[in-house]
């Protein structure tokens, strides 16, 4: 069996990748470089080079080869690698006729824990949005606090505002269901300190990207400065980048993207790593029902695997170009029992799903004129 042909496909909110053989199997793929689904279609452009005529089934040695290819990396790099590892998967399970995450060493649960992405801008909004997420049978819930024009208030009203909208997810979540802070990479490392000072009280699952993730460094050390737990991670892209993340900061929850962090082949791994350090899995995940289907296999098949980011959007019609073989059960989806990932492309709906890149180019900007983001 060997790689005939590849196609590209920018569809909705990112950028997709089909692999098919001569044998008449094919697999997809996704990446989870939203902010420049372009340049991966580029480098899958010399990727294709090298595959096509390449065995499919010979997935560790082919991301080894496209990694090295060239003496660069980064994330429109590895989320090229992602797309492609996660259409060789696809293709391996359809080839020997089993669900990815047996072929991953068999699977360590039978059902897949979810955290809703959901909230409110005001703690009126915040506690209705928590109770309905506990009446649909979600034990987790993730937010972002920091609404309005955050980047230009004073800390005071910052942490209030932020603190008066957690305590509003506690008290309509009630204390069975898990908060998740979500910051969106928005503060300093000073504030964000004191805004998680703020929040313990209400015993956060966790606190995820307070700050930008300019140094590995700065966002470890600042899991040794809180008492809420951190997550970190949705952006890096190695192996190398998450053993620092967790030798500088020791046990924390870590957030891979399958789509980014080189696919399930290298997720594994970076799931082996924060197993040595003890510490949970969160994978990431906004972008849609493919990328979903990938970290299913990924949470099923490692034993440190906690929750699964998820959106009801992925149930909307905007992405029924994908036929997906799994179904959500409140706030479980349980394992994919089919070969391969358990999804497919609907060939008909392909052009009737426009790409709507999601970076506008747009960057916030302070009152002062500065870039609000940049410290």
């Amino acid at each position: 069996m060997k790689i005939d042909k590849i196609e590209s496909f920018f569809i909705g909110n990112g950028y997709v990748v089909r692999i098919w053989t001569d044998t008449g199997l094919s697999g997809v793929g996704q990446t989870a470089c939203w902010g420049y689904p372009e340049a991966v279609d580029k480098i899958v452009d010399t990727f294709e080079k090298y595959l096509i005529g390449q065995n499919p089934l010979r997935i560790e040695h082919h991301w080894q080869y496209l990694y090295r290819m060239g003496p660069f990396k980064g994330t429109a790099l590895s989320g090229a690698i992602s797309a492609v590892d996660i259409a060789l998967w696809d293709i391996k399970g359809k080839h020997f006729g089993v669900p990815v995450w047996e072929l991953l060493g068999g699977n360590c649960r039978d059902k897949i824990r979810l955290h809703l992405l959901g909230g409110g801008g005001t703690p009126e909004t915040m506690f209705d949005a928590a109770k309905a997420a506990v009446a649909e049978g979600f034990t987790a819930l993730k937010f972002d606090p920091l609404v309005g024009n955050f980047q230009d208030m004073a800390l005071d009203r910052l942490v209030k505002t932020a603190r008066d909208i957690v305590a509003a997810a506690r008290e309509g979540g009630g204390p069975d269901l898990d908060l998740i802070v979500e910051v969106h990479r928005k503060l300093t490392p000073m504030n964000s300190i004191v805004l998680e000072s703020a929040l313990v009280p209400f015993n956060l699952y966790f606190i995820e990207d307070p700050i930008q993730i300019d140094t590995i460094t700065t966002q470890a050390e600042l899991a040794k400065r809180m008492t809420t737990p951190l997550a970190l991670g949705e952006r890096n892209v190695s192996i190398w980048e998450f053993r620092e993340l967790l030798e500088v900061g020791g046990p924390q929850y870590v957030r891979p993207d399958v789509g980014l962090a080189g696919g399930l082949t290298h997720c594994k791994k970076i799931a082996a790593i924060a197993e040595s350090y003890h510490s949970a899995v969160v994978t990431h995940n906004f972008l849609g029902p493919l990328i979903t289907a990938a970290s299913l296999h990924l949470d099923a098949s490692i034993p440190n695997f906690v929750t699964q980011e998820y959106t009801k959007g992925d149930e909307s019609d905007a992405f029924a170009v994908y036929k997906v073989a799994y179904q959500r059960e409140g706030g479980y989806i349980p394992i994919p029992d089919v070969p391969g990932l358990g999804v497919e492309l609907d060939d008909s709906l392909i052009d009737a799903t426009p790409f709507r890149p999601m970076n506008t180019g747009s960057t916030p900007l302070r009152e002062d004129g500065s870039v609000a983001y940049a410290v």
